[in-house]
C-alpha cells in the first residue's frame, strides 16, 4: 500500500486480532497476569471523547503487557440500570430495556472502531439476568452473614420521580433528573453495614500506595474519623437526659441551646401531642438531607420549652429548639450550638435572638472572637472561658484536656466515631436489580430460597403514572411465602445501582459462572492490576468496591488477598473543547443559543457562524457538553483521519491525568505525521545498500526503547510520544544503511504499537516482521548502546560561545585542544596569530583567549 489509507488499513488488522483471538484472555498458571480495566460506561447510546481518552490508556497498558510476557485480561461491560432508562421510556413510550440493549449495540459498534484489545466474550451488562441473578445470591449471602439489615431512615424523596435519591443525587437542594425540591422522609430501607468497616477501610488507605494522594485524601475525609466527647444534659423537667456527641468539648463554655433534630424521638414525642410542632416538622421535612442542602437552606426552629442544665453549672439552664439542620443519622441527632463558633449555630442563634458567647480570643489583642470564629485543632489558642486546663493551646489539645476533664467528673464519656454513615441501597424504581426477599403476613420478611433465583423483572411494566411499576404489578408482587407457602408479597424495592458497579470487577474474572464467582478464577486473577477512570467516582463507588471486597471475601466469593481490590487506580483527565456561543440571537425559547465546531469558521481574527454570519463568542476549554454543542464525534474522527489518529491525539497532547482541548488543527497535525511516519516506513523498506551512521541510529533506537518504555510504565503517554517524535525525525534525517533503517523502523512500528496498533501493524508487516505485532515480544534497550562514548565540548573565546566540538570521553586533553583551535570560529577569531591561552575542562568546556 503506497498510501496511508487508515480505514482500509484499521479494519483489516482489526480482523485479524479478531480471528487469532489474540486478546481473548485464558486463565495460564505458568505466566503472570496483568488485569487492566478501565471504569465501565453506561450505556447512552453515544460514545465520547472521553469515552475514547479512557479507554485508549487502559489500551496502551493491556497491549504492553501483552508484549512484556503478561497474560493479560482486559474486559468491557455496561452500567446498565437505573433512573436514566425509566425516564427515556416515559419520555418516548418505549421500555427500558429495549432502549438499554440498543443503546448498548450501538455503542459496542461506535467502540470497535478503535481497535481496543478487549476480550469481548466476557461482555455483559448489569441488566443481565445472569448478572443480577447472582447479584441476588451475593444479596443473600451478605444477609445471612449479618452484613445487610433493614430499618427506619430519613432519606432524601424526589417528589416527582418518586425515588429515594442518594446524597451525590441532589444537586442544589433537587433530584439530578427532575429538578424538583428534595423532600425528607421516613422510610423502611435495606442497608450494607459499612459503617463497621470504618476503620479498616480508613487504616487500609495507607497500603494503597498506588493510588493517587488525592484520591485516598477524599476517601479519608468522607469515612471521618474523630475523636469527641459524648454526655448527657440532664433535664429540669425530670425526663430522660438528653445525650449529645461534639467534636470541640473545648467550646462547651459558649453552650447557647441544645438543638436536635426533627427526627429525634423527643421531636416525634412532641409532634403526636402537638399541632404546632407536627407542622413545624412536615415544613423541616421539605428540604433534603444532604450536607449541601442542609448549608444553604434558611435556618428553621421551633423552642419545645423544655429546658436542661449545664453540666459544669447545674444553675446555667439551656432552651431546647427543633432544628431543620441538624440530622438523625449522625452523632446522636441532638448537639449543644455555640454560635460564636460554627456558621451554622450563628446564623440560628442570630434569627432567633439567642445568646452569642465567646470561647476564644484574639491571642495578640486579647479581644473576644465571634462570628462563627473557629480555630483548626492544630491552631494555639486562648480561651475566655475554659475548664481544658492551660490557657493557650492546640485545639486538639484542648479537645483532650476537655475529655478527660469530663471522664474524670464522671459527666462524659470520650467517643470515637466515623461519618461514614451505613449504606442505604433501597430504591422505589422498576430499572433495578430486584431486592430478593418476600413479605410475608406470618413469617415477616424472609429471604428468597437460592433455588428460586434469579427473580426477573417482568417486561410487562407500564409508566402511565408516578411511582414505581412493580408496587402495581400483581402477578409479579404476589407470590407464595419461600418459608410457609401462604400468599406474600414480594419486596418492590430494587438496588441502588451503586451495588451493580461494586462487584463487577469480580464478574469479569469469570462472567459465565453458575455462582458470583469461581473462586480459582478470582484466585488467578484478582487483584485488578491497574483501574482508571474519572475522579469524579473517588469516594462512593471506589468505598463501596473496597467494601464489595471484604463482604465477598467474608462470604467466600473472593480470596483474602483480593479485600483492597485494586491495587493500581489512575483519575484521567477529561477532553475538553471550546464553546461557541451566539453572541447576536437566542434560540426561540429566548435561552443562549450554542453552535456545533462544524457550524462555525474563523475570519480575520474573529468567529462567525457559516450559514448567517452572525458573530460568535468563543468560551475556551470546557468540559464537551451535549447542552452546550461542543462535542465532537468520535466516528466522524474516525471516518475522516482513523482510529490511530485519535487514539494518539488524545494521549499525546497533555499528561494522562490533566484536561486535553480537542482541537481540529491538533487532529490534522497527528493525522500528518502518521502519514509521515508511513513514508518514512515505505522508504525504509526500499532502501538497499551500505550509508554511514548505523551505530549513530542504533544508539538513539535504544534511547528511544528505554525512554518510550519508562513512559508507559509510569503512565507518561505524553512523554513517551515526545520521545517517538525525536526519534522519528532521527529516523527520517539518517543516512544509515538499509540494514539499520529497516531495524529502526520495526523498532518504531513495536513501540508505536501500544498507542497506533494499527498502522504498527501495517509498518511491521511492511517491514516483513514475523506474526502478528500485538503479539510480538517488545524491544528491550541494550545497556552498551546507551553508553555515550563521546562528549560535546563548547568553546568559548575570550569569555563568549562562538561553537561546539564533539570529542571522544577520553580524548588526551592536548588533542581536544587541536581539534579546538581547528574550529572555523576560533580560526577567524585568531587571525593567524597563536591564542593567548587554551584551558581545556575534560568534559566541560574549551575556553581560548585570543
Amino acid at each position: 500500500m503506497s498510501r496511508y489509507e487508515a480505514s482500509e488499513i484499521e479494519q483489516k488488522w482489526q480482523k485479524a486480532w479478531d480471528q487469532a483471538e489474540i486478546f481473548h484472555a485464558k486463565r495460564e498458571d505458568d505466566k503472570p497476569k496483568y488485569y487492566v480495566l478501565e471504569m465501565f460506561p453506561y450505556p447512552s447510546g453515544k460514545l465520547h471523547m472521553g469515552h475514547v481518552r479512557n479507554y485508549t490508556m487502559g489500551d496502551v497498558i493491556a497491549r504492553y503487557k501483552l508484549s512484556t510476557g503478561h497474560n493479560v485480561l482486559h474486559p468491557m461491560g455496561f452500567d446498565a440500570f437505573g433512573m436514566p432508562a425509566e425516564n427515556a421510556a416515559m419520555a418516548i413510550g418505549g421500555h427500558p430495556k429495549q432502549w438499554t440493549y440498543d443503546n448498548i449495540d450501538t455503542m459496542v459498534e461506535q467502540m470497535k472502531p478503535l481497535g481496543l484489545s478487549l476480550d469481548w466474550s466476557r461482555m455483559f451488562a448489569t441488566c443481565d439476568v445472569d448478572y443480577y441473578g447472582q447479584q441476588q445470591a451475593l444479596f443473600l449471602d451478605f444477609l445471612k452473614k449479618g452484613l445487610v439489615y433493614r430499618k427506619n431512615a430519613v432519606v432524601n424523596w424526589d417528589p416527582v420521580d418518586m425515588t429515594v435519591l442518594a446524597n451525590e443525587q441532589v444537586e442544589g437542594g433537587r433530584g439530578w433528573r427532575s429538578g424538583a425540591l428534595v423532600e425528607r422522609r421516613e422510610l423502611t430501607q435495606w442497608f450494607f453495614k459499612i459503617s463497621d468497616y470504618s476503620d479498616e477501610l480508613l487504616s487500609a488507605l495507607d497500603n494503597l500506595e498506588n493510588w493517587p494522594a488525592k484520591v485516598r485524601l477524599m476517601q479519608e475525609n468522607w469515612i471521618g474519623k474523630s475523636r469527641g466527647l459524648q454526655f448527657g444534659f440532664e433535664r429540669t423537667d425530670g425526663a430522660e437526659p438528653i445525650t449529645v456527641y461534639t467534636t470541640r468539648p473545648d467550646t462547651l463554655m459558649g453552650a447557647s441551646f441544645v438543638g436536635i433534630s426533627p427526627d429525634h424521638p423527643i421531636a416525634k414525642e412532641l409532634e403526636a401531642a402537638d399541632p404546632k410542632v407536627a407542622e413545624f416538622v412536615a415544613e423541616c421535612r421539605k428540604g433534603g438531607t444532604t450536607e449541601e442542602a442542609i448549608e444553604t437552606a434558611e435556618k428553621l426552629g421551633l423552642d419545645t420549652g423544655i429546658r436542661v442544665k449545664h453540666p459544669l453549672d447545674p444553675n446555667w439552664e439551656l432552651p431546647v429548639w427543633i432544628a431543620n439542620f441538624i440530622l438523625m443519622d449522625y452523632g446522636t441527632g441532638a448537639i449543644f450550638a455555640c454560635p460564636a463558633h460554627d456558621q451554622r449555630d450563628f446564623e440560628f442563634a442570630s434569627k432567633y435572638d439567642l445568646p452569642i458567647i465567646p470561647v476564644f480570643q484574639d491571642p495578640e489583642s486579647d479581644a473576644a472572637l465571634t462570628e462563627a470564629y473557629v480555630p483548626t485543632k492544630a491552631e494555639k489558642v486562648r480561651y475566655v472561658k475554659g475548664f481544658c486546663g492551660a490557657e493557650q493551646q492546640t485545639g486538639e489539645q484542648a479537645v483532650n484536656a476537655a475529655v478527660d476533664a469530663a471522664e474524670s467528673a464522671g459527666w462524659g464519656e470520650g467517643v470515637t466515631k466515623f461519618r461514614l454513615r451505613d449504606w442505604g441501597l433501597s430504591r422505589q424504581r422498576y430499572w433495578g436489580c430486584p431486592i430478593p426477599v418476600v413479605h410475608c403476613d406470618d413469617c415477616g420478611v424472609v429471604p428468597e430460597k437460592k433455588e428460586n433465583l434469579p427473580i426477573e423483572l417482568p417486561d410487562d411494566v407500564s409508566f402511565d403514572q408516578p411511582g414505581n411499576p412493580l408496587d402495581r404489578h400483581p402477578t409479579w408482587r404476589d407470590c407464595a411465602c419461600p418459608n410457609c407457602g401462604k400468599p406474600a408479597k414480594r419486596e418492590t424495592d430494587t438496588m441502588d445501582t451503586f451495588v451493580d458497579s461494586s462487584w463487577y470487577f469480580a464478574r469479569f474474572t469469570a462472567p459465565k459462572a453458575e455462582t458470583p464467582t469461581d473462586l480459582a478464577e478470582a484466585e488467578y486473577w484478582m487483584n485488578v492490576d491497574q483501574y482508571i477512570g474519572g475522579i469524579e467516582h473517588a469516594i462512593l463507588h471506589l468505598l463501596y468496591s473496597r467494601f464489595f471486597a471484604r463482604a465477598m471475601q467474608i462470604t467466600g466469593h473472593l480470596p483474602e488477598s483480593a479485600k483492597e481490590p485494586f491495587d493500581a487506580l489512575f483519575t484521567q483527565g477529561m477532553v475538553t473543547h471550546a464553546i461557541y456561543e451566539n453572541a447576536e440571537r437566542k434560540d426561540d425559547n429566548g435561552r443562549t443559543l450554542y453552535h456545533y465546531p462544524s457550524e462555525v469558521e474563523e475570519r480575520d481574527g474573529a468567529t462567525f457562524v457559516k450559514e448567517t454570519g452572525e458573530k460568535v463568542k468563543v468560551i475556551p476549554s470546557a468540559k464537551m457538553s451535549k447542552s452546550k454543542n461542543n462535542v465532537v464525534d468520535p466516528l466522524a474522527i474516525i471516518s475522516a483521519y482513523g482510529a490511530d489518529t485519535a487514539r494518539w491525539f488524545v494521549l499525546s497532547d497533555s499528561p494522562p491525568e490533566r484536561d486535553v482541548e480537542w482541537t481540529a488543527s491538533g487532529a490534522e497535525a497527528s493525522f500528518k505525521h502518521l502519514n509521515r511516519v508511513h513514508r518514512i516506513a515505505m522508504d525504509a523498506a526500499a532502501a538497499t545498500g551500505e550509508g554511514k551512521g548505523d551505530e549513530d541510529l542504533l544508539r538513539e533506537m535504544h534511547k528511544a526503547i528505554r525512554d518510550v518504555t519508562l513512559g508507559v510504565d509510569s503512565f507518561g503517554f505524553n512523554a513517551s510520544i515526545a520521545k517517538l517524535y525525536g526519534f522519528t525525525n532521527t529516523l527520517a534525517k539518517s543516512k544509515a544503511g538499509a540494514a539499520a533503517k529497516k531495524e529502526a523502523a520495526k523498532v518504531l512500528a513495536q513501540l508505536m504499537s501500544p498507542m497506533t496498533p494499527h498502522l504498527s501493524e501495517e509498518i511491521w508487516q511492511l517491514l516483513g516482521g514475523e506474526g502478528l505485532i500485538a503479539k510480538a515480544p517488545w524491544p528491550v534497550a541494550d545497556e552498551a548502546m546507551l553508553v555515550e562514548n563521546t562528549v560535546t565540548l563548547p568553546i568559548q573565546i575570550n569569555g563568549k560561545r562562538k561553537g561546539e566540538i564533539e570529542v571522544a570521553k577520553d580524548l588526551d586533553k592536548s588533542e581536544v585542544e587541536k581539534l579546538a583551535l581547528a574550529h572555523e570560529a576560533v580560526q577567524r577569531a585568531l587571525d593567524g596569530n597563536a591564542p593567548k591561552k587554551v584551558i581545556v575542562v575534560p568534559g566541560r568546556i574549551v575556553n581560548v583567549v585570543a
